[in-house]
């Protein structure tokens, strides 16, 4: 894959390749995250979890809870030390992601990892079971966003793995979503978490947090649609100073196919816009969460989208989003919305 510093390419163009040092050295927060602090986490005042969530987490940065303080001749009470592992449970658009990364900044570790579910997997996939055992033996803290439970397979390899760091003294930190308001059909709660993982479970603290999705507040719910002249003028527009990908939805669906996921964020690599052209609802499952996949990473760099046909938040047909991957649809959904008003 050749890089320019700018014009138009295709991503179907691209057959990027990642080797397992290359994966290990992703394994660090997005770059829109570099700066996440707790600072800067900004709780919802309507849902007070969020603020309780960010003081029990800075508590879990420290090693635990901190001392307080008694009166003269009173003994100083201590809060009690939080397990090695915490899962941070709510709705997408929450700031989950935001306090993950927080934790990853905040902790004072020797050796600290930070990436999506898919990563770990797909660096097991890569290394070895054994190997990556070994490369992660000794390190101070895993950071797991995004847990996945959708593939039985993949859920016990990384249980397996957590099991063995955890009595070394590796710590644990991991999120997942829930659609918000959602208590039915869909739903990625804590329960299902700890259950699936039960191996696992006394190893982690549920923190529960609340909230309404921070990206739809300033937007109007909708992704933004282009006609062909604004489509076009805003690739040429962007060519003139970066590098754009123009691509037909249909023939970017089928390429992702024959990429692994894992990939996803090489295939995107040095874009400042991606352009979709003539997008429609997908009716394949497996072509679905690819797609879930890339608009993650695409979000996770921070890169705004045009697109010309469907509205992107209609991509996912409604048979999908009552479906099992609901939450996974919806996150996509939001994400998509956001990329394509910024």
């Amino acid at each position: 894959m050749t890089s320019t510093d700018s014009g138009t390419i295709r991503l179907v163009d691209r057959q990027p390749a990642v080797s397992g040092a290359e994966m290990v050295a992703a394994l660090v927060p997005p770059p829109q995250f570099d700066g996440a602090t707790f600072d800067t986490y900004r709780a919802d005042p309507s849902f007070p979890s969020q603020h309780e969530a960010k003081e029990r987490l800075i508590a879990f940065s420290l090693g635990g809870g901190p001392a307080e303080r008694g009166g003269l001749f009173r003994r100083a009470k201590k809060v009690p030390e939080m397990k090695p592992g915490v899962y941070l449970d709510g709705g997408f658009g929450v700031g989950k992601t935001h306090l993950l990364a927080a934790i990853y900044h905040a902790m004072p570790a020797r050796r600290k990892y930070f990436g999506s579910f898919i990563e770990y997997t797909a660096l097991v996939g890569a290394l070895g079971y054994q190997k990556t055992v070994e490369l992660f033996r000794g390190a101070d803290l895993l950071c797991i966003d995004e847990f996945e439970l959708d593939d039985p397979g993949d859920t016990m390899v990384m249980t397996r793995l957590l099991g063995e760091l955890v009595p070394t003294g590796t710590r644990l930190a991991a999120t997942s979503n829930t659609p918000p308001n959602a208590l039915g059909e869909g739903r990625f709660a804590a329960q299902d978490f700890l259950r699936e993982i039960r191996a696992m479970a006394s190893s982690f603290e549920t923190i529960r947090i609340d909230g309404t999705d921070y990206r739809q507040r300033a937007l109007d719910g909708h992704a933004e649609v282009c006609d062909d002249a604004a489509y076009r003028a805003a690739i040429d527009g962007a060519a003139a100073s970066g590098v754009v990908s123009d691509d037909a939805f249909a023939e970017l669906i089928r390429h992702l196919a024959t990429v692994h996921p894992s990939r996803y964020v090489r295939l995107i690599e040095n874009l400042s816009m991606i352009g979709l052209r003539d997008v429609i609802t997908l009716q394949d499952q497996s072509a679905a969460l690819r797609f879930v996949a890339f608009v993650d990473r695409a979000y996770d760099a921070q890169i705004p989208v045009r697109a010309t046909g469907r509205p992107l938040d209609e991509v996912f047909g409604e048979e999908m989003l009552a479906g099992g991957y609901r939450k996974k649809y919806l996150r996509a959904i939001s994400r998509l919305n956001a990329l394509t008003h910024s």
